[in-house]
């Protein structure tokens, strides 16, 4: 998720609250893959969960390579090392 998080980074997630928007940051578990845990940015609505995409386009791990996820949260904000509001971004 570089530029926006970075490896080692913690965050403040909001299970529920305010429904899901393409842009926003959330925490997920890919379909295929029910035990990988993963921050990315929600892209669409797809069969009734997410399509996901990393900010970083050069690496895959995300939608392109396990299909579509079940979003457990929104993340909200980033508190350590660097603390600061985790920015949603049009898509």
């Amino acid at each position: 998720m570089a530029p926006t998080l970075r490896h080692g980074d913690a965050v403040l997630v909001r299970p529920g609250g305010r429904p899901i928007r393409a842009g926003d940051v959330v925490v997920a578990v890919f379909r295929t893959r029910p035990d990988l845990l993963v921050v990315k940015r929600a892209v669409r609505p797809q069969d009734g969960g997410w399509w996901l995409r990393g900010d970083n386009d050069l690496i895959t791990d995300d939608s392109r390579a396990y299909g579509v996820a079940d979003v457990r949260g929104r993340v909200v904000a980033r508190y350590w090392p660097r603390p600061g509001r985790v920015p949603r971004r049009q898509l």
